[in-house]
């Protein structure tokens, strides 16, 4: 299903869009669902003291909004040609920011499997990218958009404070896996969880590790319930997004009563109803951790 822009509507095909820009000769990428719109650059209004990769502040049909210099962020030079430039305007992590790239090329329709998870040698634990494309001869890198908007504001991210705030937990001898691709925030889930008092997580890098999982607990004649109580999963990962894995869970007679929370920076109103199409138990919003331990507790305690 595609509405009349040919953005991809259906939910669950393991498929996306990007947006591929670039910055200098270097291509890179965003999901075509975090962009609200492109326009042609505008002058920003300064801002005393502010972040480094912030250029200013624009206004856009009555909302203020950061301007991102994606170029500083990523550690390349400014703009050759300034004419070409483009402001991307997106929405996730229930925020709205404009990220100022060098040009925007094209749209491209491509599937999860295509998507390689980046090499150790050059991710790292804070990596600023979460996945490489390659198409028709170039690589193109997939950003981390949500990481780089943490770096500029640490205070829109996980914390352990929001889990504290829910007052004593006790510690739950129920099991949760959780599919995440990001290093860094399975570090986190992993210690705001605990804190929460779940302490047996079994965390996957993606959706589709994640379910091969949970078929060879069914594969070894185990009832999954007896092994595995809720999963949390990712939208936008490699080689199987949150949306798939959901549907394919949903999907599987032996599978399909698990209870399955989706924790990602896509969940808006504009999108909730892709994981409700797929039938997600719940949905919360990175980073409402508080949240999704309150979601947890509700369909498993």
């Amino acid at each position: 299903m595609e509405n009349k822009n040919g953005i991809l509507l259906e939910s669950g095909t393991n498929e996306l869009e990007i947006v591929e820009f670039l910055i200098g000769d270097n291509r890179f990428a965003i999901n075509v669902i975090k962009v609200k719109e492109i326009i042609h650059p505008i002058a920003p209004t300064k801002v005393p003291h502010a972040h480094p990769y912030i250029e200013g502040i624009i206004e856009l049909r009555g909302e203020v909004l950061p301007l991102i210099d994606l170029a500083k962020a990523l550690g390349f030079t400014p703009s050759n040609n300034p004419a070409q430039d483009k402001y991307i305007v997106a929405e996730f992590n229930q925020q709205k920011v404009v990220f100022h790239v060098h040009n925007v090329t094209q749209i491209h329709r491509i599937s999860w499997k295509q998507i390689e998870k980046p090499s150790q040698m050059y991710q790292g634990l804070e990596s600023q990218i979460i996945g490489v494309v390659k198409l028709n001869g170039n690589m193109i890198l997939l950003l981390d958009f949500e990481k780089i908007v943490v770096d500029i504001n640490p205070q829109s991210g996980i914390h352990v404070e929001r889990v504290k705030k829910l007052g004593k937990r006790e510690r739950s001898n129920k099991k949760l896996i959780v599919a995440e691709d990001s290093p860094l925030l399975r570090k986190l889930l992993h210690d705001t969880l605990a804190e929460a008092g779940y302490v047996y997580v079994e965390f996957f890098e993606n959706g589709e590790d994640a379910l091969n999982y949970l078929q060879s607990i069914v594969q070894k004649g185990k009832p999954v319930e007896s092994e595995v109580q809720l999963v949390i999963t990712d939208i936008e990962m490699p080689q199987m997004d949150g949306h798939h894995l959901t549907k394919r869970i949903r999907e599987d007679e032996t599978l399909k009563h698990l209870p399955v929370i989706i924790f990602s920076s896509l969940i808006t109103d504009d999108l909730r109803h892709k994981g409700e199409r797929v039938g997600a138990t719940a949905q919360v919003s990175k980073p409402e951790i508080a949240e999704l331990v309150q979601m947890i507790d509700q369909h498993i305690l």
